[in-house]
């Protein structure tokens, strides 16, 4: 598969750069191991009552199994509070805070600043109309925290995957787009983050646009080829997904040791 300009920069090079020149790049600050740093111990909890209501409400399930974000009307009628929830983000104290709660912080902060971009942009019929070239808008600063100038490809690169080495933030963090995984309807939360990772993989997994095609020719989703490496090979990627398959997808991947092709949808999620 030729992969797109937009996928280049943000699922392929990107990955393989170092956190440091990405911060010399986006002019932010030092993101090293002693940033944000957590506390096992903690028992502070990060409100995320604002967002999880405007995923009530704007977030509705499509006809064919994807959700999608009424992004027009949400523009229209609560821009506000969606910058008022960004903001406070922004100004809240992360550091000290237990790790669970800390990924459902980053998660939910990439995701709504994603929608803000979106809102900020439209129309449009993809979140590759934004910028130059297809490039997207994933190194532009996106957020400040604790007097950190971030962009998208920092909490996700630099943060998310750097800290938690856990695959499926892949499917926690959403970048617009149809052949993306689900924007949750709830807001992630350190107390429930391990049983909606868990949905939300099993969601994919059983998706076409995680993995279709027939038996003998699997075609999965770019995701998987574009970050190969945080799965390890072809096979332990085959091996995730047999995991979380059920029903049709379990039975077209009951003996796969290969993907004949990928695939990826950059049509906006919109309602």
């Amino acid at each position: 598969m030729t992969i797109p300009a937009a996928a280049l920069s943000r699922r392929h090079l990107l990955a393989a750069v170092p956190a440091t020149a990405l911060l010399a790049a986006c002019g932010g600050g030092g993101l090293g191991e002693e940033s944000f740093k957590a506390d096992p111990a903690s028992g502070q909890v990060i409100d995320h009552s604002a967002w999880n209501s405007l995923l009530g409400e704007y977030v509705s399930e499509g006809p064919q199994g994807v959700n999608l974000v009424a992004y027009a009307r949400l523009k229209a009628e609560a821009a506000d509070r969606l910058a008022a929830y960004i903001a406070a983000m922004e100004a809240a104290t992360i550091e000290g805070v237990g790790p669970d709660e800390q990924f459902a912080y980053w998660v939910n902060l990439y995701n709504a600043a994603t929608v803000a971009v979106i809102i900020a942009n439209l129309p449009l019929k993809s979140i590759r109309d934004i910028g130059v070239l297809g490039m997207g808008p994933w190194r532009d600063k996106a957020v400040t925290v604790a007097g950190r100038d971030l962009t998208l490809d920092n909490i996700e690169h630099d943060i998310l995957r750097a800290t938690w080495k856990d695959v499926r933030i892949h499917y926690a963090v959403n970048c617009a787009s149809f052949g993306c995984p689900n924007l949750a309807r709830e807001a992630y939360t350190g107390a429930k983050l391990e049983p909606m990772l868990e949905a939300a993989a099993r969601a994919y997994v059983n998706h076409p646009r995680g993995f279709g095609g027939e038996p003998g020719r699997v075609v999965a989703s770019s995701i998987y080829d574009w970050y190969r490496a945080d799965w390890g090979s072809v096979e332990a990627v085959l091996e995730h997904a047999r995991k979380y398959a059920e029903g049709p997808s379990a039975k077209l991947l009951e003996g796969a040791d290969t993907i004949a092709a990928y695939d990826y949808d950059w049509s906006l999620n919109a309602a």
